[in-house]
């Protein structure tokens, strides 16, 4: 059980990696366009966040402070559905990326929702 949870956070770590390349990849991509730069840099900082929180949330101080890790990363993601909205509404010839990626973050998102809510209900036990 143990290992099967660890496995679960390495590799939920991992799609997060990936879903912040994929983000910055599209950015290269529209990069042209300089009216789109403060949507592509919200953007990458909305998406390289959850993951960032998430993984800082490995050295946190205490529990609650694991959750605060975890709120912040479940914001992190819905900003970037946001964003990816956006994108989606300004551009054109990207739906199929841009569809892709607003599926990974929502459901991105709600794996950190469930967690948050996990943790909610468990902080309390601690």
């Amino acid at each position: 059980m143990q290992n099967e949870k660890l496995k679960f956070k390495e590799d939920f770590v991992k799609r997060l990696v990936k879903f912040t390349v994929d983000i910055v990849r599209i950015s290269r991509k529209l990069r042209g366009d300089s009216s789109l730069w403060s949507i592509i840099d919200q953007l990458i900082r909305a998406a390289g966040s959850i993951g960032a929180n998430v993984v800082e949330a490995k050295s946190s101080s205490s529990k609650r402070d694991y959750l605060h890790f975890f709120e912040i990363a479940l914001k992190s993601a819905n900003e970037t559905k946001y964003w990816l909205i956006v994108l989606k509404e300004t551009v054109t010839g990207f739906d199929t990326d841009i569809d892709r990626l607003c599926q990974e973050a929502d459901e991105i998102s709600k794996v950190l929702a469930a967690s948050v809510l996990t943790l909610k209900g468990k902080k309390d036990a601690f």
